[in-house]
C-alpha cells in the first residue's frame, strides 16, 4: 500500500512495517519486520530505523532494510530476554544505535524525531488473565516524525493517550486491529481528533487476533471528513 502526501512517499509492507521517503531522499523505517512481511525484500536503502517496542523488535527485518550508514533507534525497555524470538542482542546489533524513551525530541540527520508514551491502561480491555496491560507503561514509544514539511506519526501498540489528540499530524499511522491496541472504533475517534490530512491503517489482519473491518473504519471516518487509505 503506497500513499504519498505533501513532499513523502509512505509504504505501509504489512503489520507494523512502514516505509518513508522523505523530499531529500532519506528514507526511515518504522518497526521492519515479523510475520513475513519482509520475505524476499532486500531493500538496504534506511538511513533510519525506528523500533517501538520489543514485540516489533525484528533483527533479521532490521539487516534487510539497514543500509551502511543506518541509525537504530531503539526503544530503552527492548531486550532480547523478554522475546522466544532468535534474535541479535541491541548491543550486538552491527549498527550506529541509539537506546530512546518516550521523550525524544531531536534532529536526526534530516528528520525531526520525537518519541511519545505508548502503552495499555491498566484498567483498560487490553491485558493477560492476570490482569497485566499486554503493553506495560515504559515498555514502548511512539514516533513522531517530521520529514519536509510532513509530520507523520505512528502510535506504536497503544491505546489511545491522554494528549495524542493534540499532536500535529499530516499523516496518521492508526494501529485498528484491536486486542493488543486501540481497536477501529477508538482509532477512529482519535484521528477524528487529530482531524489529519490523511489516515492510513496498519497493525491489522495480519493474523486472527487482529482481523478487523477496514472498511468500516475508513467508512466511519470518511462520514467525519476524515480522508483514509485503504489497501486494496
Amino acid at each position: 500500500m503506497t500513499v504519498e502526501l505533501g513532499d513523502c512517499r509512505v509504504d505501509w509492507l504489512g503489520y507494523a512495517t512502514v516505509r518513508i521517503e522523505g523530499p531529500d531522499g532519506t528514507v526511515v523505517y518504522l518497526d521492519p519486520g515479523r510475520y513475513g512481511v519482509l520475505d524476499d525484500y532486500e531493500a538496504g536503502d534506511a538511513q533510519l530505523v525506528c523500533v517501538s517496542h520489543v514485540h516489533h523488535y525484528d533483527t533479521d527485518g532490521i539487516e534487510r532494510v539497514a543500509s551502511d550508514d543506518v541509525t537504530v533507534l531503539v526503544h530503552e525497555a527492548v531486550h532480547h530476554s523478554e522475546t522466544d524470538r532468535d534474535v541479535t542482542p541491541v548491543r550486538d546489533l552491527p549498527y550506529e544505535t541509539r537506546r530512546v524513551d518516550d521523550e525524544l525530541d531531536d534532529l536526526l540527520g534530516e528528520v525531526i524525531v520525537r518519541t511519545t508514551a505508548a502503552y495499555n491502561h491498566p484498567d483498560g480491555p487490553h491485558t493477560y488473565e492476570d490482569g497485566t496491560p499486554i503493553h506495560p507503561e515504559g515498555t514502548g514509544c511512539g514516533f513522531h516524525l517530521q520529514l519536509g514539511d510532513t509530520r507523520i506519526f505512528w502510535t506504536g501498540d497503544t491505546d489511545v493517550l491522554d494528549g495524542m489528540a493534540e499532536l500535529p499530524v499530516d499523516l496518521l499511522l492508526a494501529p485498528i486491529g484491536g486486542t493488543y491496541t486501540m481497536d477501529r472504533e477508538a482509532a477512529a475517534d482519535l484521528a477524528e481528533a487529530m482531524d489529519p490530512e490523511l489516515v492510513l491503517p496498519i497493525h491489522y489482519d495480519t493474523f486472527a487476533a487482529i482481523e478487523t473491518d477496514a472498511e468500516a473504519f475508513a467508512a466511519d471516518l470518511e462520514g467525519r471528513g476524515v480522508p483514509v487509505a485503504l489497501d486494496e
